[in-house]
């Protein structure tokens, strides 16, 4: 087996190399062992050894015991000037789960066998031993819980009994749906029906964790199928309860052929790509929340299926979300924005020279032409607004869409007017004309003001 080389890859081959050499055992361990056989390059390396914690902090110089409880040492090092962190956790058993994430208490034991049942699925129940001149090389990759069959057949499999790997920890059931999305794998049927028996315990794990799980889902790929797996195994209804509410809500067939709400959501997220922003991805899936809450049936003959303010209520519904996911500001933001003007585009082509430079002002504006091009995708299929839009916006000069004010409030004092509130009023026409094109020149501008507020004196007193 190749394994890429890599600051992280050399650092990890390092520690297993230095503990075996003092007599302990020692593998490559989990996603990385996965991934490797996958003939994908992985992100980190972790190593399991049969060395206790204290031996590892000993044996290296930089260390940090951020789980020593549980048995995990992070080992520092640099490599080609990179600086790396490498997992390394002791093999060992472990107790009762009382809180549904971590275990009351941790036994170490010499028995890789033994660490590995603790694990989550077989798929990332393997070890592996890179060096060649060991004598273990033999039998480079161990295999406990059959993860090498689950591999080739495409299954996610819980360890053992898989009520008891979900008991132990909640997320494990998300990390189910997100492991066979993003492989593009099955649930194994036992594994299957443990989630959706569990399912509203998901609802005892930390919403940051929730949050984190969901966003890989939405931005690795396979966000559709991803949420597919979710609605089938009931957890979307208990970390997302507002998007199951999209199933079932009927739209105008003349604007959506492709069916109801949920569908039309599924098929944006299955237009995300692996490059996608987690901002996109979340506005991708939001972007609709709030029409069930405004659907509005025809009224008569020759009317039609309404949604009349969804925008509005979608985006308190998606600050609610954002809130109870425990986004940051920047991010809640970002993602309100998209919702907030994803209904625009339709509005660009009629719009004032100087309204249309404003939206284009709208921060990482990239994003809002994807998403509108996504929404068209998933419905008509006519980018025509698209088109328009994309090409505005990219052959209009940021100095026309952001250009240097002609006028400040300094100017106007200078000019001898009062400070006051009908300061940004005056600057705002400035600048209204400004992007407008009909003036180019602050003496212009000291025109337009002097010209459209004549009962503002330089004293600040009718005239």
């Amino acid at each position: 087996m190749q394994i890429p080389a890599s600051p992280q890859s050399a650092a990890a081959i390092d520690i297993l190399r230095k503990l075996r050499t003092e007599g302990h055992r020692a593998y490559l361990a989990g996603g990385c062992v996965r991934d490797l056989l996958l003939g994908r390059e992985p992100k980190d390396y972790d190593v399991a050894t049969s060395a206790t914690p204290e031996i590892v902090l000993d044996m290296f110089p930089r260390t940090f015991a951020v789980g020593a409880h549980f048995g995990v040492v992070l080992v520092s090092a640099e490599f080609r000037g990179e600086s790396t962190l490498t997992e390394v956790a002791t093999f060992r058993t472990d107790g009762a789960y009382s809180d549904g994430r971590r275990p009351d208490e941790v036994c170490y034991t010499k028995s890789a066998e033994e660490d590995v049942q603790r694990r989550d699925f077989t798929i990332n129940g393997l070890l592996l031993n890179p060096l060649s001149n060991d004598p273990d090389s033999r039998a480079s990759v161990l295999d406990y819980v059959e993860g090498l069959a689950d591999l080739q057949s495409g299954i996610i499999r819980a360890i053992g009994d898989p009520i008891n790997r979900f008991e132990e920890d909640h997320l494990r059931m998300l990390r189910a749906v997100r492991f066979a999305a993003r492989f593009q794998f099955r649930i194994d049927p036992a594994t299957l029906a443990a989630i959706q028996s569990l399912a509203r315990k998901i609802e005892s794990v930390s919403r940051e964790r929730v949050r984190d799980e969901l966003t890989r889902m939405l931005t690795e790929g396979h966000a559709r199928n991803a949420f597919e797996l979710l609605d089938s195994t009931g957890l979307l209804a208990q970390v997302l309860p507002e998007v199951s509410r999209l199933k079932g809500v009927a739209q105008p067939p003349q604007f959506h052929p492709e069916g109801d709400v949920w569908t039309h959501t599924l098929m944006l997220l299955e237009q995300l790509e692996s490059s996608s922003s987690m901002t996109l991805a979340w506005g991708a899936l939001l972007h609709d929340i709030g029409k069930p809450a405004t659907y509005q049936p025809p009224s008569g003959p020759g009317d039609r299926i309404r949604f009349n303010g969804h925008v509005e209520i979608g985006v308190s519904i998606a600050a609610d979300i954002c809130r109870r996911l425990r986004f940051s500001n920047e991010e809640t933001a970002h993602i309100l924005a998209l919702v907030e003007n994803h209904m625009r585009f339709g509005d660009a082509p009629r719009m004032k020279v100087s309204t249309l430079k404003r939206f284009f002002r709208l921060d990482r504006f990239s994003e809002h032409l994807a998403l509108h091009r996504m929404d068209c995708m998933a419905s008509s299929g006519n980018l025509d607004y698209y088109h328009f839009a994309r090409e505005r916006y990219e052959s209009m000069p940021l100095d026309e869409v952001r250009p240097t004010p002609l006028l400040t409030g300094r100017d106007l004092i200078t000019a001898g007017y009062q400070p006051g509130a009908a300061f940004k009023t005056m600057l705002h026409a400035v600048e209204e004309a400004q992007l407008e094109g009909a003036i180019r020149t602050t003496e212009e501008a000291l025109e337009l003001v002097r010209r459209q507020f004549p009962a503002i004196t330089h004293a600040g007193k009718n005239e």
